[in-house]
């Protein structure tokens, strides 16, 4: 460490080590004795942030020079690596690195940087009690060498965030890690490669990013690179795939990267080392596996988006604390909205699931793998009063714009029988249109006229994709906006009419998300009046499209519905717009607002031709998802009407689960009943009927009702049952056919018990005792109902021990595609066997949570458990 001096000018040399960083501290605090302590405070700061820098990613010796006069402060830092260029970052608030230079821009009264003969120096300067001088900014450093141009198309931009921050945090930790070798399996050597190329890799992409509009949600970047650091791009992989490693086994304090941060990192590398080496570029929306470029996965997390679904949603931090919610999921589970934010997730889940809860969480934050994200699974949440509600449950992970994952949790209500649970009361930037490079290729004839015909029908069918790859309605109305904001807008509008003709503002999409920061208001908007002579009281009374050119002030509004839209236009900036009518079986379903700012070329009546287009398949597509909504309604209702209530029988546990297909519109043919007999045996019974329709479901209301009419008149063998309920199945329904198992449990209420049993092509019922052991009852199998009633039925009988399970089931808890029914059943029987001494209702819900996440069919199961008195 050396010191010189020269005309008031004091400096000093650090050696490429971290101890630099506060001995440099101590030697700005000793050279500006006399200055105000506020500035030698920030003096020290900012050169202990520059120091650290070039420490990390120069690795020479750093030479720190200090010149103060009158109050004022210089400081340069220098260090021998001009190749090296700065990396500015955007600050974010979660982000764990890449702080120093933006702590000099918002510090210094002025900063910059400068290459010269084998040097590269930083320098700031404090100007306490004066204005600031005029230069000020970090200088762009070329980078040196031959370069070549890298092109990465359909990056999407909140993950390349996300996956910056990441490997930024996991290179700073293992440069800091003492034995990191043994930590991590990574060598020194290897280590500062890797450091250097990621810092070159950085640099270019900021380069390319500064040249780039990043306003949707995914970009094509050519990026410059230097092909003298191409060799190392594989070392960085290694690097960053190991220190995955070792995150994922907890040596790290750097959690693994989230799935689709990893792909990421490895499509950028792949990509650098297939086109350096001359070979074709592979856009990101073409790898398998990966969200498309309408996905909300892409689409920066925002708690608005929460706030304003009607689907039951929360949303949780990486430490399960819910950070949004909406007031469709605080009705449904008894809180106020404003009482969830800030409590763990686990004041949602029941005792019994929380434990799986924060094993799957934490397996998902250590590992980047779960089970259930991006499937429904359905499981029952916690009303606040401790009652369950039983819902499906879908999470994803979406990235926030300041750094963080966010993990969005959908509660979807599901019925169940009643008395399970208490009844829930409920109060790409620029004008033209762009293809994805990758995608079907634009016919290569035809000119200028066949390329815009294709274009047209590409953005048709990229508007009915979005909204057909959701059931949320406005969800997928968001997703057409991010769609035209991509391509032919600059901000979009959908307004929605109800049923009652009132109007409903529920999405604005802005291609610049910052420019909806100030915030818009969404929600119901002013009364439509029929003679109202306003653009948009005329559109959502059903004329246009309008093409207007002339955008009027607001104080020329003549209604308030229109003076509330010309607000909007003041506030976002409109130079052109076209409104359109939502159209649907000569009815008004709303309107579709369409913008461009002075920065777009404005609209043309091709433009409004092409719009009207647009309109007709989103029409279309919103009365289908509002016909959709009210088929589900109806269905749910019924079905709730047709689940039986269980009874309450001394010394015997009955518990019934019914999770409705999640691809449907819930309402199918399977069932479940139980009853006691007038003799005081207990009945119960399983079925599916075929089909997945109202049919269906009046059908298996029917053979319910007979089957039980039946056993009570008759109270005879259980194969006798099913052969009579078979010839009324044949009489009445001749062209159905369902499957049934029909069981009685006999005993006093201290027991013993045994189980009579007959199955009409149903899967067996399964009895798994205390100690775990399992049998399936398949002794007494015979045909479906509905194909021959003169065919033997048979009965027989197994001994039902105290605090032994009988269960039955239908199709939908165990099959999946692909799979044979052997080892479907095996996988049940592993299953009841560890669940052999658990509640009757963590039996059930463990079963329906384990084994019911991939399954598209209905799924219905009922147990029954003898439990003696205690004495």
């Amino acid at each position: 460490m050396n010191s010189s001096s020269s005309s008031g000018v004091l400096s000093r040399r650090f050696p490429p080590e971290t101890r630099s960083a506060p001995l440099a501290r101590r030697f700005v605090r000793s050279a500006l004795r006399g200055v105000t302590p506020e500035v030698v405070d920030t003096a020290e700061l900012l050169t202990s942030e520059l120091v650290t820098n070039a420490v990390l990613h120069a690795r020479t010796e750093v030479e720190v020079r200090i010149w103060s006069h009158e109050g004022r402060v210089r400081v340069r830092v220098g260090d021998a690596r001009p190749d090296r260029p700065l990396v500015p970052r955007e600050p974010r608030p979660y982000a764990g690195t890449g702080r120093g230079l933006a702590v000099v821009e918002e510090l210094a009264s002025s900063h910059g940087a400068h290459v010269g003969e084998g040097r590269k120096t930083v320098w700031f300067e404090l100007w306490p009690k004066a204005p600031a001088p005029p230069t000020s900014g970090w200088e762009s450093i070329p980078l040196c060498g031959r370069t070549a141009t890298v092109t990465l198309i359909d990056m999407p931009y909140i993950v390349f965030c996300a996956a910056q921050q990441h490997g930024d945090e996991m290179l700073r930790e293992l440069l800091l890690t003492t034995h990191v070798e043994e930590h991590a399996g990574v060598s020194g050597p290897a280590l500062l490669v890797a450091n250097d190329v990621a810092n070159v890799i950085n640099a270019c992409m900021a380069s390319a990013l500064e040249e780039t509009v990043t306003g949707g949600v995914t970009m094509t970047l050519d990026i410059a690179f230097p092909l003298e650091t191409a060799p190392a791009v594989d070392t960085l992989r290694h690097v960053l795939e190991q220190g995955d490693a070792a995150a994922q086994l907890g040596s790290l304090l750097t959690l693994p990267a989230p799935p689709h941060v990893r792909s990421h990192y490895q499509w950028v590398l792949d990509q650098l080392v297939t086109q350096l080496s001359g070979g074709p570029p592979t856009a990101w929306t073409l790898l398998p596996g990966v969200p498309d470029a309408a996905s909300v996965e892409l689409t920066p997390w925002d708690a608005g988006d929460v706030e304003d679904s009607d689907v039951p949603t929360v949303a949780a931090d990486d430490d399960g604390r819910i950070i949004a919610a909406n007031g469709a999921v605080a009705d449904l589970l008894g809180w106020q909205t404003d009482e969830l934010i800030g409590r763990p997730l686990t004041v949602l889940i029941p005792e019994h699931l929380r434990e799986r809860h924060r094993a799957g969480f934490t397996g998902l934050r250590l590992t980047g793998r779960s089970r259930i994200m991006g499937r429904s699974i359905p499981l029952p949440a916690l009303h606040r009063d401790g009652s369950l509600v039983h819902v499906r449950l879908h999470v994803r992970s979406q990235e926030a714009v300041d750094g963080r994952t966010v993990r969005i949790g959908q509660f979807m209500p599901r019925v169940t029988a009643p008395g399970e649970d208490r009844p829930v009361s409920r109060s790409g930037p620029g004008p033209a249109v762009r293809l994805h490079a990758g995608a079907a290729a634009a016919p290569r004839a035809g000119g200028e006229q066949a390329a815009r015909s294709w274009e047209r029908l590409i953005l048709l069918a990229d508007t009915i994709s979005a909204l057909s790859s959701t059931l949320d309605l406005r969800e997928g109305l968001r997703r057409v906006c991010h769609v035209l904001t991509r391509r032919m807008a600059a901000w979009c509008v959908v307004d929605l009419l109800d049923e009652h003709g009132d109007a409903e503002r529920v999405c604005v999409v802005h291609r610049e998300p910052q420019a909806l920061s100030a915030g818009v208001d969404l929600g119901r908007l002013p009364p439509v009046s029929e003679n109202a002579r306003g653009p948009l009281a005329r559109v959502l009374n059903g004329a246009g499209p309008l093409l207007i050119t002339d955008i009027p002030s607001p104080d020329q509004a003549e209604s308030a519905l229109d003076a509330r839209q010309l607000r909007l236009f003041e506030q976002l900036g409109a130079d052109s717009t076209i409104m359109a009518p939502l159209r649907a079986r000569r009815e008004v379903l709303g309107a579709l607002i369409v913008v461009r700012t002075g920065h777009d070329d404005p609209f043309t009546e091709q433009d409004a031709l092409l719009v009207a287009d647009l309109v007709t398949g989103i029409s279309l597509s919103v009365d289908n998802a509002r016909l959709h909504q009210h088929t589900r309604n109806t269905a749910e209702r019924l079905q709730r009407s047709l689940l039986p209530r269980l009874p309450h029988i001394p010394s015997m546990e009955i518990t019934a689960r019914y999770a409705p297909s999640s691809t449907t519109a819930e309402v199918g043919g399977d069932w479940f009943d139980a009853f006691t007999l007038p003799d005081g045996d207990t009945a119960v019974v399983i079925g599916d009927v075929s089909g997945h329709d109202l049919n269906a479901a009046v059908t298996m209301s029917q053979l319910r009702n007979m089957l039980r009419g039946i056993a009570v008149d008759c109270q005879d063998r259980p194969a006798e049952v099913l052969r009579r309920l078979d010839l009324a199945t044949l009489t009445l329904y001749p062209h159905s056919t369902a499957t049934c198992a029909y069981a009685v449990v006999k005993g006093l209420r201290d027991g013993p018990w045994e189980v009579h049993h007959s199955s009409a092509g149903h899967l067996p019922a399964l009895l798994t005792y205390p100690n775990g052991h399992t049998r399936y009852l398949d002794s007494a199998s015979g045909l479906l109902l509905g194909v021959d009633s003169t065919l033997p039925r048979t009965t027989d009988r197994a001994p039902l021990p105290a605090h032994s399970t009988l269960l039955m089931f239908t199709d939908g808890l165990i099959e999946r595609p692909g799979e044979s029914l052997s080892y479907a059943l095996d996988r049940l029987r592993r299953h009841t066997a560890a669940l052999a001494r658990t509640p009757l209702d963590v039996f059930c819900d463990e079963l329906v949570l384990r084994l019911g996440a991939g399954s598209t069919d209905d799924i219905a199961l009922l147990a029954l458990r003898p439990t003696p008195p205690r004495t």
